[in-house]
Formats: C-alpha cells, structure tokens, sequence
C-alpha cells in the first residue's frame, strides 16, 4: 500500500505547449507498471484549455467544480459542470477547459499505452474556441 499525502507533490503548471491560458496540474497518482493508470487534478482559469488531443485508451473527466467546455471533433462545443462525468473513447480527437468566464476543475483519468497516456495535437484557436459563444 502506498498513501501520498495532500501536499506531497507539487502542483505544476500547464505547458504552453499543450494549454492556453492558466492551468494548473496537480498530481494524484500514477503508480509504477504493470498498472497503467494516469490521474490529475487540473483547474482552468477562465478562458483557459488544453490543445486538441487523444487518449490511446480513452479518458474520462470527473468535473468536481466550476463550468467548462468539452469538445470532440466534428461535434458542437457541450458545457460541463459540477458533478458531470465525460468519457471520450480511445482515439477521439478533443479538447476541455473552462468557460470564457467561470474557472473548472476535474479530475482527469486515462491510461497509458505503450508508456503514455495522450497524444498531443495542435492548439485550439481563439476562433474555435470563441464558437460557443455565437
């Protein structure tokens, strides 16, 4: 058994790379192989979200505070709150983060394959992003 304290690892900050705006990551666990789970708490400042992305198996976001969007491709821009749980499949190219105005946390669960748990892609344009709210 392993128990990892609050506060026993540092929370981080979203790279620019993969986020636009503040995001905060903090870790919750990620245990050794053969498991292959990955998890973290993440929070999104307004108006901040991932790059477009995929989980080689799939991801499932547990919404514990705020309002966000989430998107798939192809599919229209769907709000997610307090309390929703989302799962996209293995391989759908998406994003999420919060709303223009409203911060949202989740907890975010995916697995890893062949070492990792996500597929970065390119990043979510202002224009994109700003469809919500026409």
């Amino acid at each position: 058994m392993e128990i990892r304290r609050i506060g026993s690892q540092p929370s981080g900050k979203g790279p620019a790379e993969y986020f636009t705006g503040t995001v905060r990551i903090d870790p919750l666990f990620n245990p050794p192989e053969p498991a292959r789970i990955a998890t973290a708490l993440v929070t999104f400042e307004p108006g901040a979200r991932t790059a477009w992305h995929t989980h080689p198996l799939g991801q499932t976001l547990i919404v514990t505070a705020g309002c966000g969007w989430a998107q798939r491709e192809g599919g229209p821009i769907e709000e997610i709150r307090a309390g929703d749980t989302v799962w996209f499949p293995p391989g759908e190219k998406h994003w999420h983060g919060a709303t223009a105005t409203t911060a949202m946390t989740h907890i975010a669960l995916q697995e890893k394959l062949n070492g990792s748990p996500v597929d970065w892609l390119e990043q979510v344009t202002d224009a994109q992003y700003a469809a919500k709210a026409i």
